[in-house]
């Protein structure tokens, strides 16, 4: 049965700006930089409580970038927030030269991610990202699913060295996850056992994969396993082959193109270690499009019913499949 229940709304920017106050009063040498829209982002909190540590660019994402990796490379810890189709594209060039080749401790908030920024629409909303940042040698990259978890990642970055990407939405998703919830960079949390399917997603896509995980035990008769991959690199190989190993078959959910993102990385550790089944859930080579958020994710396929869908599909190959697990040698991992 599932654990968890909704405990509410909130966005998981939210998380993020409340994180960077508390690292302030953890290091002075942690030191935030804004553009024209530290409202949207919330790095307006820390902006209130160390003004002497923030640092407004003005809407120059390149050179706020460039910036942030001097100051680390001095010894500071400097984070800086954008909306993701900026931080992220506009910057692509400074992320990879200025910050990882140098292996600057630099963290970046990548704001409005996914198909929820909403009326905003598809030049706001960053459904590519994580194709280009999980590329990049040395950046962790992490996708909280909810408010309290993208608070304990934002925290966990900040304490921990190296270049970090960590992406955060605009509008309230369900929380669901509590205090006492296990969070470690690099190490998937399995939210729910399972035996037949395993859902692996991320970001928002998990609460939707706890209640899709519901309905195809209901009505199906389908045990779902249910992975909370927050982590998008470094991947958990352990814990996403033994899924394999147990369920024979898995479905990845995310709030991003189906190429190159999660469910790709999902399937390179899949395709080396452990072969199974795998159907994707995601943007289908599509861009978005404005709307309320509920609307679009309907409108685009990012619900428990899809995943309920993929998931009858994913179980249906798993009984065609004429390949023989008896031989498979495990890789160790």
């Amino acid at each position: 049965m599932n654990q968890y229940t909704l405990l509410g709304k909130k966005p998981t920017r939210f998380g993020f700006g409340e994180a960077l106050v508390e690292l302030g009063e953890w290091s002075e040498n942690v030191v935030v930089l804004g553009g024209d829209i530290t409202g949207s982002v919330l790095t307006s909190f820390f902006k209130e409580k160390f003004p002497d540590r923030f640092f407004s660019i003005g809407i120059a994402e390149q050179n706020a970038t460039t910036i942030a990796a001097g100051l680390a490379l001095s010894g500071k810890i400097p984070f800086f927030s954008s909306y993701s189709a900026f931080a992220a594209f506009r910057c692509a060039d400074q992320l990879r030269l200025s910050v990882c080749y140098n292996e600057a401790n630099v963290k970046i908030g990548g704001g409005h991610s996914g198909i929820t920024v909403g009326p905003d629409g598809a030049t706001h909303q960053s459904l590519e990202e994580l194709s280009f940042l999980r590329s990049l040698p040395n950046l962790t990259l992490l996708v909280p699913c909810d408010y309290l978890e993208a608070k304990k990642a934002t925290i966990a970055i900040g304490k921990s060295f190296g270049p970090a990407y960590i992406r955060f939405g605009r509008s309230p998703v369900p929380m669901f996850t509590k205090e006492e919830t296990e969070f470690e960079i690099g190490r998937a949390n399995v939210l729910r056992k399972g035996s037949d399917v395993a859902i692996i997603a991320c970001g928002i896509m998990v609460w939707e994969a706890l209640q899709a995980a519901e309905e195809l035990q209901e009505k199906h008769g389908i045990s779902a396993m249910v992975i909370n991959n927050h982590t998008i690199k470094p991947i958990d190989v352990k814990t996403i082959v033994d899924a394999a190993l147990e369920c024979k078959t898995i479905v990845t959910a995310e709030e991003h193109q189906i190429y190159g993102g999660m469910g790709s990385a999902v399937a390179e550790v899949i395709a080396k270690n452990y072969p199974v089944p795998i159907e994707f859930v995601g943007m289908k080579d599509s861009f978005g499009g404005s709307g309320e958020p509920e609307e679009l994710m309907e409108k685009f396929g990012l619900t428990r019913r899809e995943i309920v869908l993929s998931a009858l599909e994913a179980v249906k190959r798993k009984k065609k499949n004429t390949h023989s697990y008896k031989n498979v040698v495990d890789v160790a991992v």
